[in-house]
């Protein structure tokens, strides 16, 4: 049988697959001696039982009964004793931090008896009420399905009846007219009383705990984050301690840095005479750390001591959860803390300082994810601009959009291609939509460990929190501050790193981490504005430089232009991967190609090529001057050649319209005959690659001879290029020794006559899945193999890319089909098994074959770590994602534990 209820004593932080994050944490803090109120865990297993069966497991309720009469013998007191009642807290916590995306319930255990046994026994009849009102309210809404609205209406009007601006300014006897209020929400809409049966409560909050894993949110939340659906949430039933005993009791969120910029200190929330989700809820502007320790040395001094503890432990920012009861201090959870692109930098830096982690955890510490927020362009600190307010910075970056404020609007403006700021009171879990699809979120309430700070950091979202000037008018669509009055579709800008919030659009620079990937770090510096950003720079350089040092993979770019090959060479590009010829004869040049497919008889065709043979030669010139003394990989025309004629049907039109007036065009009626001939139902895998260059005979001699005079004319002048030939589409040896032959006898015809030897690379796309199961024999005619995993996708799906992502992914990722886009991450199952197949066949026959991927998967971190694992030689990806690949590069060196030197 399984077992489903750990006790804390039983558990550790290496069990979150088991007892989720949170059990897990609360386990391994008891077991380092800091004061955990006694709980019990129920397992991930549990839940997926549950998830199977639609029913929770019949042993689970006696496994939860032993459990909690172990917790009732230790500390004396009973579940829903008249007297001195025992109150529990029931709380998701899945392997992944999902902030607000799951229910808890409060205050389990108090019914219409035991809320005057509480009132007696804490001596806080106001206490005892309050308790008993936030019970129904939260088991109301997360048990029972009802309107959350519904008791907060309520609740707004109990306020207005008595003039209480806050909810600590009602009494006890409005705290009991408000209880009888709830209960008869509770009866109205479920026709049945509020449960008092302290363990049927109990039963239930359990159930939705597990029925919450999957909410709408909390799917939409896991499909953003990539969490796979079939993991579960664990449930934690730990025994209530409560912050709303008055004044010398309250709650907290606490860091052990900061975890916007990342510097150590003391930094977090507190809120006296509260309870629970109070701080995160942002329902109250929250007291800062050093107010708790002007209201409670004692219980402050505990908190410091307990962080720095903690964070030794977990050698890492530790995100805590904290209650003060009566001037006692218990812990309720930690984790290792969320935290912006810039602190992730700072953080893993600092802990190399101060001896914690090593130089290879510290780039495992940072992700090319964050690196990506770093280089987007920041506010211009410069121009003119007019200052609405400023507030509390939570999560940093520069975001300009309309103002929307609710989920429908933010969907239905972002839809139309507009920008938006989500701009709410507070945030709460059903803003989820709305904060995914905004460039930034904007609150009047909160804190930085409010729902918004803490859901906008975890998605690398621009957000300011708790601008109290702002007055948010839902009903009437209007947001007023200072004085100005604004209204929905109104444009703003917030910056996130300062906490400011400026009327209409703000000009962007290049970030100072953007100056330094390009320009050096001298450069990088001068650009930084105070200490905070140079830091960062300096923190972005030694990770990064680390990285590149650690690494077994080269990074190569995706360039088809000198300009592009200088940018990816400014990015840190040791070469060009992929080479694009066929963008080369767009534009004006579509002429030339319209040449070749017109011309008739070999002699024309050959002339028509000749007139295209100085324009390629000087392409590859200026591309190989650009990545001079680097490998630059040139891949032979790819595309259909009807790519780069007009389209039949236009071209059908201009035609009969012609003939209709007695204008027909000639060469339009020639071209027209060309086109259609050569017009296939389905192009991608039609007369394309190398069977276009087996069709069209000069096509690839052309290019061939381009690369060589272009190299032999740069050798003379005192250059250094490395090309390297790349045939597309192989499906067979034979196509690619055909190639060979051809290109090896013009490299020596141009060898000859420049007087020098051109022995150049000549290697193979592998993207179609006969060439990954055939990459043996394959290997016997090439230099090297590229991955051209775009394709390969393509192919070992049956997705046509252009046609598939916009017409049912959507549904794919909703019904978990997918989750991401196959053309984003490699799909490692499917695709990864031919590329593994493709390497180890490859090496079989040459084992020092060199190998690379030049599809946009080169760019992608999680992907970049898969071909690291496969044993490539190096990823190409757009010049933009160079720094991203070359850290995520070193990453994946670095977690597998690999030898640099090898």
């Amino acid at each position: 049988m399984a077992k489903y209820v750990y006790r804390f004593s039983e558990g550790g932080k290496d069990q979150k697959d088991l007892l989720g994050g949170k059990g897990a944490n609360l386990a391994e803090m008891a077991k380092i001696g800091l004061p955990v109120p006694p709980g019990f865990t129920i397992t991930t297993e549990a839940c997926r039982a549950y998830m199977r069966d639609g029913r929770v497991p019949a042993e689970l309720r006696v496994e939860v009964t032993m459990a909690l009469r172990e917790i009732e013998d230790n500390i004396g007191r009973r579940l829903g004793d008249f007297h001195e009642p025992l109150l529990v807290s029931v709380r998701s916590g899945a392997k992944f931090s999902m902030p607000g995306m799951m229910e808890t319930v409060l205050n389990v255990g108090l019914n219409d008896a035991s809320v005057k046994g509480l009132a007696e026994f804490s001596g806080d009849e106001r206490f005892a009420w309050d308790s008993y009102r936030r019970l129904i309210q939260m088991f109301g809404k997360t048990v029972l399905d009802i309107d959350g609205e519904l008791f907060s209406a309520a609740l707004d009007a109990k306020k207005a009846e008595v003039r209480a601006a806050t909810d600590v300014e009602l009494g006890a006897e409005d705290l009991k007219d408000l209880v009888g209020a709830f209960k008869e929400i509770v009866k109205e809409q479920c026709g049945r009383e509020f449960p008092q049966h302290p363990r049927e409560q109990l039963d239930m909050a359990i159930q939705a705990v597990f029925g919450s894993w999957n909410t709408e949110r909390a799917r939409l939340y896991r499909r953003r984050e990539r969490i796979p659906n079939d993991l579960g949430t664990a449930v934690n039933v730990v025994t209530m301690v409560f912050g709303n005993l008055g004044e010398t009791s309250g709650t907290g969120v606490a860091f052990t840095r900061d975890p916007s910029t990342g510097h150590s200190g003391v930094y977090g929330d507190y809120l006296p005479n509260a309870q629970g989700e109070d701080v995160v809820a942002g329902i109250r502007n929250t007291l800062s750390l050093a107010d708790l320790e002007e209201l409670d040395a004692k219980s402050y001094g505990e908190l410091m001591q307990a962080m720095r503890r903690l964070e030794t432990h977990y050698r890492d920012l530790c995100d805590i959860e904290f209650t003060i009861e009566r001037g006692k201090l218990w812990m309720l959870q930690t984790r290792v803390g969320k935290r912006t692109a810039g602190a992730a930098f700072r953080i893993a830096t600092q802990l190399v300082d101060e001896n914690l982690i090593t130089m290879d955890e510290a780039i495992g510490r940072t992700t090319g994810a964050q690196l990506t927020q770093l280089l987007f362009p920041q506010f211009d600190g410069g121009a003119e601009r007019t200052l609405l307010t400023k507030a509390m910075a939570a999560s940093p970056g520069a975001a300009v959009g309309e103002i929307v404020l609710d989920n429908a609007q933010a969907l239905e403006r972002t839809a139309a291609g507009a920008q938006v700021i989500l701009v709410r009171r507070e945030t709460n879990p059903d803003d989820l939509q709305g904060m995914i699809v905004a460039a930034g979120v904007l609150t009047a309430r909160g804190g930085k460990t409010s729902h918004a700070a803490v859901v906008a950091r975890g998605m690398g979202k621009c957000a300011v929190v708790g601008a109290e000037e702002l007055d948010v008018d839902r009903a009437a669509g209007e947001v007023r501050v200072n004085g100005t009055v604004l209204r929905a579709g109104d444009t703003i800008a917030i910056d996130g790193s300062t906490g400011e919030v400026f009327l209409g659009e703000v000009p962007v620079v290049d970030s100072p981490v953007m100056r330094y990937i390009s320009d050096g770090l001298q450069a990088g510096l001068e650009a930084a504005d105070d200490d905070a950003t140079r830091e960062l720079v300096e923190a972005v350089d030694r990770v990064l430089t680390h990285a590149d040092d650690v690494r077994r993979m080269r990074v190569r770019a995706n360039a088809d232009t000198a300009e592009d090959a200088r940018r990816a060479r400014e990015r840190g590009a040791e070469g060009i991967g992929l080479c694009r010829t066929e963008h080369q004869f767009l534009g004006d040049r579509r002429a030339y190609i319209e040449r070749v497919v017109l011309a008739e008889g070999e002699q024309a065709r050959q002339a028509a090529l000749a007139e295209l043979l100085p324009l390629q030669r000087a392409d590859f010139v200026e591309l190989l001057e650009a990545m001079d003394g680097l490998p630059t990989t040139i891949r032979l025309i790819d595309p259909p050649l009807h790519e780069f004629l007009p389209d039949l049907t236009d071209l059908s039109v201009k035609v009969a319209l012609a003939k209709a007036n007695g204008e027909a065009d000639e060469r339009d009626v020639k071209l027209l005959a060309a086109v259609r001939r050569m017009h296939e139902q389905n192009p991608m895998l039609g007369l394309r690659g190398v069977r276009l260059g087996l069709k069209v005979p000069g096509l690839f001699a052309l290019q061939i001879r381009a690369i060589a005079e272009a190299t032999v004319q740069l050798r003379e002048a005192g250059k250094d290029p490395r090309p390297e030939i790349m045939v597309p589409l192989v499906g067979s040896v034979r196509e690619l020794q055909i190639v060979r032959e051809e290109a090896e006898g013009i490299l020596a015809e141009v060898g000859r006559e420049a007087g020098t030897a051109l022995d150049l690379p000549i290697g193979c796309m592998i993207e179609l899945p006969r060439a990954a199961l055939t990459a043996h024999r394959i290997a016997e005619e090439a230099d090297f193999f590229s991955f051209g995993t775009n394709d390969l996708t393509q192919t070992t799906w049956g997705f046509s890319r252009d046609d598939v992502e916009g017409a049912f992914f959507a549904d794919y990722l909703e019904n978990g089909v997918l989750t991401i886009s196959p053309f984003e991450t490699l799909d490692a199952d499917g695709v990864g098994a031919l590329v593994r197949a493709g390497v180890e066949g490859g090496r079989k026959t040459k084992p020092r074959l060199h190998l690379g991927v030049c599809g946009e998967h080169g760019g992608d971190p999680e992907s970049i770590h898969f071909f690291h694992g496969a044993g490539l030689d190096y990823v190409s990806c757009s010049p933009f994602r160079v720094p991203i690949a070359r850290l995520e590069a070193g990453r994946a060196a670095a977690m597998a534990g690999d030898d640099a030197t090898a």
